[in-house]
């Protein structure tokens, strides 16, 4: 008897996006920029039939659903916390929009918004946008539709996120 064969593919972007630790005690606290590397990664079987015969999923799927939930919200965009001073200060000087309790409101559904500011496309999530938290909510956001577009033969495993072509952070599913 022949174990099912199993196999892992990885697809990776690259976006360049704005961010800062508003917490933290260093110059990552102040509003600055990465070009991230984006990889994922799935894994399953090999489709049997079809359009993606003898493939977990097609590349060019992967590529679709990736610049679909991570390049164009993100690329060439700031990305930052709901909860981040930053943001009560611009409401502030009345250059959002939008107050910051409809920002929130909004993102607890999707957890993420997306939004346009005085300085041009603005994500907003429930988390400090570090590297780990990026690749966590990127993963929630993937996971579902690489399901889907593989017919539910593959399974996100995982999302890496280059911060700095020397520095990453993973979250796989199933991480604590």
């Amino acid at each position: 008897m022949s174990e099912p064969r199993a196999f892992e593919i990885l697809r990776e972007i690259g976006i360049d996006a704005g961010h800062r630790v508003p917490h933290h005690g260093s110059k990552c606290k102040n509003l600055h920029g990465h070009r991230y590397r984006v990889q994922a990664i799935c894994s399953g079987g090999l489709q049997a039939s079809g359009e993606q015969q003898g493939m977990v999923l097609d590349f060019g799927f992967l590529k679709d659903e990736m610049m679909a939930e991570i390049d164009a919200p993100c690329d060439h965009g700031t990305v930052l916390w709901l909860g981040d001073p930053l943001l009560a200060e611009v409401e502030k000087a009345c250059l959002l929009g939008t107050s910051i309790a409809e920002l929130t409101a909004r993102a607890k559904g999707p957890g993420f918004v997306l939004t346009e500011w005085f300085a041009g496309k603005l994500y907003l999530i429930a988390a400090v946008p570090t590297a780990e938290n990026l690749a966590e909510h990127w993963y929630r956001r993937l996971a579902p539709r690489v399901a889907e577009r593989s017919g539910g033969q593959a399974t996100l495993q995982a999302i890496r996120v280059w911060e700095t072509p020397n520095c990453s952070a993973e979250y796989r599913s199933g991480a604590v």
